[in-house]
């Protein structure tokens, strides 16, 4: 394959050659007998684009679920006429937030109002509770003891479920979903790798990954965070990923056992990635690693994810001990009326750095949260550039990135974040095209400019309102 007269990343106007999934030529290329050649016609070609944070399954299961929550349904009324269509067997709800019922955190016999003849599941946004009806409890408790996470109150299910979800699937009998509808989405943005980064990965849900890369359903490069037991896996057709360590700031581990186990992931050759969305859980996770140590030979692979508050004394802290963080800019656009209104004026500062970050000797790799968090990446750039909230007021806009600055965030090296990709000889084709030149591009940072995402030298996503790619019937002859 032949992309003719792109503006490609770091080389500038030139012509670029695939052979076999690997970038053979770069320069000024005549194109060969039958060989495909797409017209770039001056548009920007790039490295693809690299989510460092999502949750595939929980992407894919989001694709057949009802939204019940901001931007979508932000009122009871909503919330109810949302599940207002007739049907058969369970409904599942995502998105959920207490704003919709003025704070209020509903129970079954609430849920049975909204649902009163099918089971209902509603998962709420944070991703750590479900709220069942009461149709759901009793379909769930048919077969399965009732775990330690479903709230009881004067001896009875209230029908919340917290930080339940193996308990969950496994009552429901759930198969892992097809990723092919969630891939193919991800492909139209631009984006050619994802690092999966569910706690609870291990070697069942790897090898359901791998047989979805196999099919040709998952699309894109994938890297595979998770508990120390994914190592077990053979890694065919993805990469081993950090361990991941889910902190919740009310039931903190104990400190030694999480040393030991920060030790073990090291001895696996792996970072470890902690999630951090509170001060204390930074703290505490500040000081796991000055006690667990970084081992010389490992260098710079631990991570903090969120990093949702960081005040500018842990900051310089988390460039001391030489950790990364992956960020999610595009909460300041999707989340930030919210923290205005509900989080101190005087902690609102702290919310998602990124300027600051950067500027302490952070390396910041982005990613969506999926499907906690929008997955398209432009419009996360977007929202590191203006810094500013759905209504339009100004997010800490001191930390404000540059369109390079956030476009950078998405293509740093999965497994390395403070090193950044590049277009080169050589190198896997894991390319995005756009339509027109960067300078264009970088004033709307849009993902209608996405033209044509190559992965893996395979060309996943084409926009249907061009035909670019031709076949030469013929070349000119090669000069004596």
């Amino acid at each position: 394959m032949l992309i003719r007269n792109a503006e490609i990343h770091g080389h500038g106007q030139a012509d670029l050659r695939i052979e076999g999934g690997i970038i053979t030529a770069i320069g000024h290329l005549e194109p060969r007998a039958g060989e495909p050649v797409i017209k770039a016609q001056g548009g920007a070609l790039l490295p693809g684009l690299h989510d460092h944070h999502l949750h595939l399954a929980a992407l894919a299961v989001r694709e057949a679920s009802i939204v019940c929550g901001p931007p979508d349904v932000t009122n009871r009324d909503a919330l109810f006429e949302a599940f207002s269509a007739s049907g058969e067997g369970w409904l599942r709800g995502v998105g959920f937030c207490e704003s919709l019922l003025d704070g209020m955190l509903p129970d079954a016999a609430f849920l049975d109002t909204l649902a009163p003849h099918r089971p209902l599941r509603i998962q709420h946004r944070t991703g750590r509770m479900w709220l069942l009806n009461s149709m759901a409890l009793a379909k769930l408790l048919e077969g399965a003891a009732p775990p330690p996470g479903l709230e009881r109150l004067n001896g009875r299910y209230t029908g919340r479920l917290f930080d339940e979800d193996r308990w969950l699937q496994q009552a429901l009998g759930s198969a892992p979903p097809d990723l092919a509808i969630t891939s193919s989405r991800l492909a139209a943005f631009g984006v050619t790798g994802l690092t999966d980064m569910s706690p609870r990965n291990d070697p069942s849900i790897a090898r359901h990954f791998a047989q979805q890369i196999e099919t040709g359903a998952l699309k894109q490069s994938l890297v595979l965070a998770g508990a120390l037991s994914i190592a077990e896996a053979e890694p065919v057709n993805w990469r081993l990923g950090p361990a991941k360590l889910h902190l919740h700031e009310n039931a903190l581990p104990d400190f030694d056992e999480t040393c030991a186990w920060i030790a073990s992931a090291h001895d696996q050759g792996r970072g470890v990635a902690v999630h951090c969305v509170t001060e204390v859980e930074l703290v505490f996770t500040l000081a796991l690693f000055e006690a667990a140590g970084i081992p010389r030979a490992f260098g710079r692979g631990d991570r903090i994810e969120h990093a949702s508050i960081v005040p500018p004394d842990l900051a310089r802290r988390m460039a001391e001990l030489h950790l990364s963080a992956c960020v999610q800019p595009g909460f300041v656009s999707q989340h930030g009326d919210r923290y205005l209104a509900q989080v101190e004026p005087r902690h609102q500062p702290d919310l998602y750095r990124l300027r600051s970050l950067q500027q302490a000797g952070v390396p910041l790799g982005a990613g969506s949260d999926a499907p906690y968090g929008e997955t398209d990446p432009w419009a996360a750039m977007r929202a590191a550039v203006q810094r500013r909230t759905r209504r339009g007021i100004a997010f800490t806009p001191d930390e404000a990135l540059s369109p390079e600055q956030a476009l950078a965030l998405y293509l740093a090296d999965p497994l390395d974040l403070p090193r950044q990709r590049h277009i080169a000889v050589g190198g896997q084709a894991d390319l995005c095209l756009l339509d027109r030149p960067w300078r264009q591009a970088r004033e709307r940072l849009s993902a209608q400019d996405v033209r044509i995402t190559i992965a893996s030298g395979r060309v996943v996503h084409q926009r249907i309102d061009q035909a670019p790619r031709e076949r030469l019937t013929r070349t000119e002859p090669a000069a004596a």
